[in-house]
């Protein structure tokens, strides 16, 4: 007959390093959860509060998101943006319609409203821009002046250098470039990629556009 341990179970020697692992354990799920704790903080004070509907549907007032930081160079078409007011010192968040060269032009529609209209680079077929999910704009007025605000009479006008047109996907609740007048590209601070409030809508921010031809040269 043998004596002392049954095979295949630990001793008292044992003790102190199954003690340690408990101990290494316990730290790395504190430090897991310290991270989660940083990363919700960081992201608290990074994140921007929508505040109005300007932007519906896409974004709805008091959801929070995250702008990603761009230089000017990294602006793109259709982009939606955190960016300083034209001559004021106010943020907003809207969407890029029209770059450097491209021509803009908000006319009457074939039904009620108006249409957005773009012509990239300036050339080619014009194109209609949507918001699929929007509320039909009635865009009171069309575009553009010479300075991108509000006309008289529908004119095409070509987004001058280091320039943007930028509307809001609500257009009809909307101050954006019809108001203010075309932006500086280093006017953006960053591409609005992620929506992190409310959790349950918590997510990467779609596109949410749609190009079509207008029918006309």
């Amino acid at each position: 007959m043998t004596t002392g341990g049954l095979a295949g179970t630990s001793g008292p020697e044992d003790a102190p390093e199954r003690g340690g692992r408990g101990r290494r354990v316990v730290g790395a799920v504190v430090a897991a959860a310290g991270l989660v704790v940083l990363a919700l903080a960081a992201t608290a004070l990074l994140s921007v509060r929508i505040d109005g509907d300007s932007m519906e549907p896409t974004l709805h007032d008091g959801e929070r998101v995250l702008p990603l930081p761009v230089s000017e160079d990294d602006v793109g078409r259709f982009d939606v943006v955190l960016m300083r007011t034209p001559g004021r010192d106010v943020l907003l968040v809207k969407r890029v319609v029209a770059l450097p060269g491209d021509q803009v032009r908000i006319a009457p529609g074939p039904a009620a409203g108006q249409r957005v209209l773009v012509r990239r680079a300036g050339a080619g077929r014009w194109h209609e821009f949507t918001v699929p999910g929007a509320a039909e704009a009635g865009l009171p007025t069309p575009c553009c002046a010479a300075d991108g605000r509000r006309s008289a009479a529908p004119a095409a006008r070509t987004v001058p250098p280091g320039r943007f047109f930028f509307l809001g996907d609500h257009a009809d609740r909307s101050d954006d470039a019809r108001t203010y007048g075309w932006a500086d590209l280093d006017a953006v601070s960053g591409r609005v990629w992620l929506r992190t409030w409310p959790l349950p809508a918590a997510g990467p921010l779609d596109a949410g556009v749609r190009l079509r031809p207008s029918g006309e040269l």
